[in-house]
């Protein structure tokens, strides 16, 4: 039987985005290396295939939310990848986070074979992916934006086209080199108050209704005990990984690279993640650099 979305990549954001195409009604093949997330998809009414090309073939609409440009690359451009098997008519949508080019690259390979593909980064975190709460930046075509609106609205409150392919992970990849500006920053303030005897949760609503207030500060504190649902208040567990924000980094340190562009604090930023990834919490959520600027003892 044929499923109206395969849903390739049920990471920590792929499982709940596709369980959300599920309630909203959709017949959703999910494919993932792990099978205890494929059997969470099945648990909430998905369904899976042993072979995700031979489910790739029969759907309407195939999205990927996978690591890096290397995996988009290998399971589009691959011989016996996404594009040597799906039918005439589907839907492409690459919900990852990859390199600029790679995703133009992608693209322009789909359209030579005469498919749509969008390149449709998210943010908002796990808590966003899983509410239904997303933003999603969306690089492509006008007529392939509106094709694909009607599903990502299904994850996401906030749709935004911002161009012509490769335009989505542009917007993603300034995005998230400020994401791990301000909670570096965030950290670092929040720290400099509890050095001077302050009280964290105190330091931070203050902070929060001034001009200091930002995301990372209202939604995503870094510092344990002070957001309940934080990833920091449950060991840093989950939420968004130390290595894939130094990956992020390293995409936007590139780019400026390739574009001439100056990125003093992202470069710093990425140098700093670096360190905290070595140090061996490349698995911890990004937001536990907050350890790493603890006061030397």
């Amino acid at each position: 039987m044929s499923a109206d979305i395969v849903f390739i990549g049920l990471g920590n954001m792929g499982l709940p985005m596709a369980q959300n195409l599920v309630k909203a009604g959709y017949s959703v093949s999910g494919h993932d290396l792990v099978k205890a997330s494929v059997d969470k998809l099945v648990e909430s009414g998905g369904v899976t295939e042993a072979d995700a090309m031979a489910a790739v073939a029969k759907a309407k609409v195939v999205i990927t939310m996978l690591p890096a440009s290397k995996h988009v690359e290998s399971i589009y451009l691959g011989d016996k990848g996404i594009l040597a098997n799906i039918k005439p008519g589907t839907l492409l949508i690459d919900c990852s986070t990859i390199a600029p080019e790679s995703a133009r690259k992608v693209a322009a390979a789909a359209l030579e074979k005469g498919y749509t593909m969008l390149d449709a980064p998210v943010s908002g975190g796990t808590g966003g992916a899983t509410a239904g709460t997303l933003t999603f930046m969306v690089g492509g075509t006008d007529d392939g934006f509106g094709l694909a609106k009607p599903y990502l609205e299904k994850m996401g409150k906030a749709i935004y086209h911002a161009g012509a392919s490769g335009s989505g992970q542009t917007v993603k990849v300034c995005n998230n080199m400020l994401l791990g500006i301000l909670m570096i920053g965030t950290s670092e303030a929040i720290r400099l108050g509890i050095a001077n005897g302050m009280d964290p949760k105190v330091l931070s609503e203050v902070m929060s209704k001034s001009s200091g207030r930002n995301w990372t500060l209202e939604v995503y504190n870094p510092c344990p005990g002070v957001m309940e649902n934080a990833p920091a208040s449950k060991g840093y567990a989950g939420g968004f990984g130390v290595d894939l924000m130094l990956k992020d980094l390293g995409l936007a340190v590139e780019n400026a690279l390739a574009t001439g562009s100056s990125v003093p604090m992202g470069a710093l930023a990425r140098n700093l993640y670096d360190i905290h990834s070595k140090s061996g919490s490349g698995g911890l959520d990004f937001s536990s650099v907050f350890n790493m600027l603890a006061k030397a003892k």
